[in-house]
């Protein structure tokens, strides 16, 4: 009766190693986790790797082929299921350079037209605001610019917690 009971556990084990290989082999190359919003970080640790996505889903640890990257920002890509609203992005624009550390997403060449000194870019999905010289001032789907102050006011928070005024 051992030995039923010890086969059992060994193909569960099995059947759930199975299942996570196939999760991560969904992930983007270079992927050390996954974020609760269905997005991918290749960030090194675990620790800050999925922050202002929700937290962290699913770890997977050094990317397979790689070593890990020393990025301190979370790197996204579309999630395997049917995108929606909320984890819809871009893809990168840029091919990477063979023995670089990913450059994660890349913003449109364009900024969206009426930026400027004492504006802050805010990202209505994300609630998060963008300074002036930030890779994403006026560059993502959604957003418009405003006072720093009125920002704070209506909710938004500073991008990595680093305010543009101090």
């Amino acid at each position: 009766m051992k030995s039923y009971g010890l086969i059992a556990v060994l193909l569960a084990g099995l059947l759930a190693g199975t299942a996570v290989h196939a999760q991560q082999s969904a992930a983007p190359a270079g992927s050390t986790g996954q974020c609760k919003d269905n997005t991918y970080t290749d960030h090194a640790t675990k620790k800050g790797a999925c922050s202002g996505h929700k937290g962290v889903k699913e770890w997977y640890g050094a990317p397979t082929g790689a070593s890990a990257p020393a990025s301190n920002a979370a790197t996204t890509a579309p999630a395997a299921a049917a995108p929606t609203a909320s984890n819809t992005m871009s893809p990168k624009t840029t091919a990477p350079v063979p023995g670089s550390k990913p450059s994660g997403f890349q913003p449109p060449a364009n900024a969206a037209p009426g930026g400027g000194p004492g504006l802050v870019w805010i990202n209505e999905s994300s609630k998060v605001y963008h300074c002036q010289g930030d890779k994403w001032y006026g560059k993502t789907k959604s957003g418009a610019y405003m006072s720093e102050a009125d920002a704070k006011a209506k909710g938004y928070h500073p991008d990595h917690g680093k305010a543009c005024t101090q």
